[in-house]
């Protein structure tokens, strides 16, 4: 009987000795695994590559490894293996996923690089088309300024011969004064008159011409006389004579602000008043020209009496 009685508390003190080890066993199963600072900063590493679009392409390998090394690290920890075998496999993900961004990275820096060097060429060749650009509109524009030019000049030396040939057609003369022309007061007046004879409007038809073709000449009409007879009226007669060639071409359509009438008298003789030839030569009118654009010579307006 107390063998029985020893036998069946024997069974007892079994049973509640594997019962309370079960318990501690299923306690140590499912308590949560301590926290791990190391493990915690590779999965957010790992994440944070994994969560990177260009790390799939530049940094394929670095995250491959560093994701099998924190499957590791995470089984560990689960495990309850040692702090260090946890923290060691948490340690490698975490490098090799600062492997991984630094890969990424330096692929964005080249990529950035690369796009600034086209960037800077593409500056560089606009600045070159505008360039060109600029030059070519350079050259188009100093052609269109030289054939201009050259029209210019043909413009200008076909009105200096056309000037030349009225001038020429008018017998002008170059003196210290301007270009002169002189009309003889015989062809003009009768004796003694200041009144132009009818064949005269014929005579200063060409200068009527030439002032018409060039709207800007201005004319000095002077009147002279030889020394017979008192001063005073040769004076009056050789006004009155000037004043009547300016008429005859304002008549002709010609502004009398273009022409000035002077009567200069018996002063300034061209001949000898002792001979009748010489007379004939101070009995005149003389016409003094302005340039185109009808500026006269100082001397135009400058007259002294002859030594």
């Amino acid at each position: 009987m107390k063998t029985l009685r020893r036998t069946r508390l024997t069974i007892r003190l079994s049973a509640l000795a594997a019962a309370t080890g079960a318990t501690l066993l299923t306690a140590c199963a499912t308590r949560p695994p301590v926290r791990n600072e190391q493990l915690a900063q590779a999965r957010d590493a790992v994440h944070g590559l994994e969560q990177d679009p260009d790390a799939q392409r530049v940094a394929a390998d670095q995250l491959r490894d560093a994701r099998h090394d924190l499957q590791r690290a995470n089984a560990a920890s689960a495990q309850h293996r040692t702090p260090a075998e946890v923290t060691y496999l948490a340690y490698l993900a975490d490098r090799e996923a600062e492997a991984g961004k630094a890969y990424t990275d330096a692929f964005r820096t080249r990529q950035a690089l690369a796009k600034g060097n086209e960037e800077r060429r593409r500056i560089l060749l606009d600045a070159r088309n505008r360039e060109i650009q600029q030059a070519r509109i350079a050259t188009q524009t100093a052609r269109v300024a030289a054939r201009t030019a050259h029209k210019r000049m043909l413009t200008t030396q076909n009105q200096l011969q056309q000037e030349r040939r009225q001038l020429s057609a008018l017998k002008a003369r170059e003196t210290a004064r301007g270009l002169q022309l002189t009309l003889a007061s015989n062809l003009l007046f009768n004796n003694a008159s200041a009144t132009l004879q009818p064949g005269a409007t014929l005579q200063l038809g060409q200068l009527v011409d030439f002032m018409r073709r060039n709207p800007k000449a201005r004319i000095i009409v002077e009147g002279y006389t030889d020394s017979v007879g008192p001063a005073a009226y040769n004076q009056q007669l050789s006004q009155a004579r000037a004043q009547a060639v300016a008429g005859a071409i304002e008549a002709g359509g010609i502004s009398a602000g273009r022409i000035q009438a002077i009567g200069r008298g018996e002063s300034f003789p061209v001949a000898s008043n002792a001979t009748a030839a010489g007379r004939q030569q101070n009995r005149r009118v003389d016409i003094i020209l302005s340039d185109m654009a009808g500026r006269f010579a100082q001397a135009a307006t400058e007259r002294r009496p002859m030594p």
